[in-house]
């Protein structure tokens, strides 16, 4: 098998980007971002490690939970979870990330490239609170490169017809690939009722 090596290769390959492609690119979050934002309750966060490992992790709440700043300024909560903090340690290494905000129903999606930060700034932590819950930190993003994604991935996959989604059935729970994957002792079962009382008990 032989791969690509050069950007000259590559662009052979493939037609020029149209203009309206180049063109969208913005560098301010302008009122429909901020609406798209305001009514998304998914992103998800690509970050790589100063080697050049790379990660991607998803961060859902109630729509709107990414507060805008200003213009340029987005402020995503970190919730509880499991604690690896993969993308957290990322960002102190790479302040490099890219953004993915999905809203359910809707094929396109909005792309923001930029650096990010980290901060536990109480304001701001109250103001992103659920609850009454605070997150345990906040990443603020500056916004490089903002633009709306067309909708073909999505039109593709069918990933917002039911219709056409596969049985739950047909793909074990989360208990049983880590019993098998980590060779646990408990059952699949206590392994799935131990995550149900976790997700109810640290969801915020």
């Amino acid at each position: 098998m032989e791969f690509i090596t050069t950007r000259e290769q590559l662009r052979q390959q493939y037609k020029p980007a149209q203009e309206g492609a180049l063109r969208k690119e913005l560098r301010i979050l302008d009122p429909h971002c901020r609406n798209f934002i305001a009514k998304s309750p998914f992103v998800l966060i690509g970050s790589s490690d100063g080697k050049g490992n790379a990660d991607v992790t998803p961060k859902g709440d109630k729509p709107g939970f990414v507060a805008v700043l200003d213009e340029i300024t987005l402020a995503i909560p970190d919730r509880p979870g499991n604690n690896r903090l993969d993308t957290l340690e990322n960002i102190l290494d790479n302040p490099a990330i890219g953004l993915l905000f999905l809203i359910p129903g809707m094929n396109e999606t909005l792309r923001i490239n930029g650096e990010a930060r980290i901060t536990l700034d109480a304001t701001l932590r109250e103001r992103l609170a659920v609850d009454g819950k605070a997150p345990q930190s906040v990443i603020v993003v500056k916004a490089r490169a903002v633009y709306m994604h067309c909708a073909k991935a999505f039109m593709r996959s069918d990933l917002w017809a039911p219709e056409k989604w596969r049985p739950r059935a047909e793909m074990p729970t989360l208990g049983e690939i880590l019993k098998d994957q980590l060779a646990l002792a408990e059952t699949a079962e206590q392994t799935d009722r131990w995550l149900d009382d976790a997700y109810r008990q640290s969801m915020w």
